[in-house]
């Protein structure tokens, strides 16, 4: 028999429009519709969500949280722990993220992954390798002791991981990892992101042609816009295949340059938020390690020893709000940043992004001062009262 509910709020915005007090109708998991409260159907079970409901946010790049990194220990029980942590802040879908680490790792990681999808783990939508194929003279946090360039065993692995989770997708860098690998990748159904390379905007157009269709957090560790090269950051904001993952939180990248990119960039590809977020996610934590080396947390930063940037102390709803508020980018576009085009980046628009019918009731309730009440995946309420 079929499980049949109503969400009801003040306003609902199914990714396209505003709906004033309504409701949205959820079967078996699944968006039905969204209707005024007063067409609710008879004998359906409502529940109120209070002052609104925005499709539940999808994060692309999750390192950590709940006080443990994906590095330390590559486990379902690991997966499980930074999923939840994100629920709380309204992020319904995650890519748990493998920074550079050993092929012992990487391999663990991997079996990880296909046993939470097999699970059908809640918030799990795949896994990000970060890594270990980049460059050296871009590494950022990375160990330098451990990356690589990638070899058969490498994409081999890769590509029998592929069908076995919803979504896997893996940041490398030009000077580690060749183009022909790069189009056996995409074809495979892998999402290639460039990053943490030097390349120039030519070899970035080239293996955009080969298959990759992404730029990881934008600005960051790349090569940068300049007057007579305009690196990969000009390819992520010029060419129109790109997707970039954008780290909003006014600390990675100058308001400023945001603006530019944002209103410079060639689509239909976007620009969409992702929070880089760590162990610290969730927790009170000062610090934490990771490969060996101390990072320090201190006044929203999270840093190497020597202040090299080491991911991002955010989560989705404040990186939202610092678009809202801060950008002035209209609300709704801000929540599409976080839902719908982040979906498009990874081809899970059919059934993320949106609270439209056919498409997972993932969802996000918010009060009238942008903070997250509750979390819904499913239909099902994973956090809030």
């Amino acid at each position: 028999m079929s499980e049949r509910l109503a969400i009801a709020a003040g306003r609902i915005f199914d990714g396209d429009a505003w709906h004033q007090d309504a409701a949205l109708l959820v079967v078996d998991g699944l968006v039905e519709g969204i209707v005024a409260r007063r067409d609710i159907p008879a004998g359906v079970t409502v529940t109120e969500a209070g002052a609104m409901l925005v499709p539940g946010f999808i994060d692309l790049q999750v390192n950590g949280g709940g006080g443990l990194m994906l590095n330390d220990k590559p486990d379902v029980d690991t997966l499980e722990v930074i999923c939840k942590a994100q629920m709380p802040f309204g992020t319904t879908a995650v890519l748990p993220t493998l920074i550079t680490d050993t092929r012992e790792i990487t391999r663990s990681t991997i079996a990880a992954g296909v046993e939470a999808a097999r699970r059908k783990m809640p918030g799990f939508l795949g896994l990000h390798l970060e890594g270990p194929h980049l460059s050296l003279s871009r590494k950022g946090a990375h160990d330098p002791q451990l990356i690589r360039p990638m070899d058969a065993d490498d994409e081999a692995a890769l590509i029998a991981a592929r069908p076995s989770m919803p979504v896997l997708l893996t940041t490398v860098a030009p000077e580690s990892v060749k183009a022909e690998q790069v189009k056996a990748l995409a074809d495979a159904g892998i999402v290639v992101s460039l990053g943490h390379t030097d390349t120039s905007y030519r070899t970035a157009k080239e293996y955009g042609e080969a298959g990759a269709s992404m730029a990881t957090h934008l600005f960051n560790a790349m090569s940068q816009i300049g007057n007579r090269e305009p690196g990969l950051a000009g390819a992520a904001v010029e060419i129109s295949s790109f997707s970039a993952g954008l780290i909003a939180d006014g600390i990675h990248v100058d308001p400023a340059t945001m603006k530019i990119a944002l209103k410079a960039k060639n689509g239909p590809a976007r620009i969409f938020l992702v929070t880089d977020a760590m162990a610290t996610i969730g927790t009170d934590l000062k610090s934490f390690e990771l490969n060996g080396r101390t990072i320090k947390r201190e006044n929203g930063r999270l840093t190497l020893e020597n202040g090299t940037l080491a991911g991002a102390d955010l989560d989705m709803i404040s990186a939202i709000r610092f678009m809202h508020q801060t950008i002035g980018y209209e609300f709704g576009e801000a929540i599409r940043m976080a839902s719908l085009y982040p979906a498009e980046a990874v081809g899970q628009e059919k059934r993320l992004g949106r609270l439209a019918k056919g498409y997972q009731a993932n969802a996000v309730q918010l009060t009238e001062e942008l903070d997250v009440s509750g979390t819904w995946i499913d239909g099902k309420r994973v956090f809030g009262a």
